[in-house]
């Protein structure tokens, strides 16, 4: 990443347009009296989306019209790489540089935006004026990698799944005038397989293939799809259940006769012979003398 600084170069004074006050307002709406603050980042915004980027009279402007002192929108304009500190081309080119891109080849989309714009620093815009181009952290875009963001009078369009061919491809057109389809140049949707796509869902007798739409089971899946526990024992009906209940006749006779049956009463314990106290001998007598 690069230090992000201001431009060597303000212009003396801002002002917000007609438009952009329109904005203001409905931001500053949104927040009770003592948290102006909170509108700090959509008010950056709105004054980039204006002059194309954020200048240092514009600060001051919003620190005021926020209640904050200057040195805290300061801090934010300079911690989020979505805010521009000095003047960019027509088309602004925000190129990711994070571990996945630079592992899919980050590298070499830089090395276009060199050989087409200039070197990676403060203030590199094109002879033409329609393109610039700085180096940011993650933009979210992962499993498309490499990407990059380029951000016009148009909105801000991610194009993914790049080459160094596709983005010079993406330049040329921009540069002509011409519109570029947004997205995964590899046409793929989202973040689906850039392989051969696998079915996860291929059982006809429960989904109709259509994923997009709910499906209604059948009584006799939907019964097969709830768990053990939930399942209610119903007695069966037609050919089917008179097969079933003959098999089980003979058992359930055998079931019930053993319950009719009393049960043999056991003989009872014998209780041990009490025993008889031993006979006392007669004390010897003593002799006299």
């Amino acid at each position: 990443m690069s230090v992000r600084r201001l431009a060597a170069v303000q212009p003396d004074s801002f002002a917000f347009s007609k438009d952009s006050e329109a904005k203001i307002a409905f931001w500053m709406n949104k927040y009770p009296e003592e948290r102006k603050a909170s509108a700090v980042i959509p008010l950056l915004w709105i004054a980039q989306k204006q002059e194309g980027w954020v200048c240092e009279p514009a600060m001051r402007e919003i620190a005021a019209r926020c209640a904050m002192p200057y040195i805290r929108v300061y801090e934010v304009a300079t911690f989020y790489t979505m805010f521009n500190l000095e003047p960019v081309g027509e088309h602004l080119i925000q190129v990711c540089g994070t571990t996945p891109c630079w592992l899919r080849g980050a590298d070499g989309l830089k090395a276009v935006c060199e050989k087409r714009i200039g070197k990676k620093g403060r203030g590199n815009l094109s002879a033409d004026g329609k393109f610039s181009w700085e180096e940011v952290e993650c933009l979210g875009a992962c499993s498309n990698a490499p990407m990059v963001q380029i951000s016009n009078p148009y909105g801000d369009y991610y194009y993914e799944d790049l080459t160094p061919e596709a983005l010079e491809a993406i330049l040329n057109d921009l540069a002509a005038g011409k519109t570029v389809e947004t997205g995964p140049v590899t046409r793929r949707h989202c973040s689906e397989p850039t392989e051969a796509k696998v079915k996860v869902l291929e059982d006809a007798a429960l989904f109709d293939g259509s994923y997009a739409k709910p499906v209604t089971l059948p009584h006799s899946a939907r019964a097969a799809a709830k768990p053990d526990g939930d399942r209610k024992s119903k007695p069966a009906s037609g050919a089917a259940g008179s097969a079933k209940a003959a098999a089980e006749a003979p058992k359930k006779a055998r079931d019930t006769a053993a319950k009719a049956k009393p049960a043999a009463k056991k003989p009872a314990a014998k209780k041990p012979a009490a025993k008889k106290p031993a006979a006392k001998k007669p004390a010897a007598k003593k002799k006299d003398g």
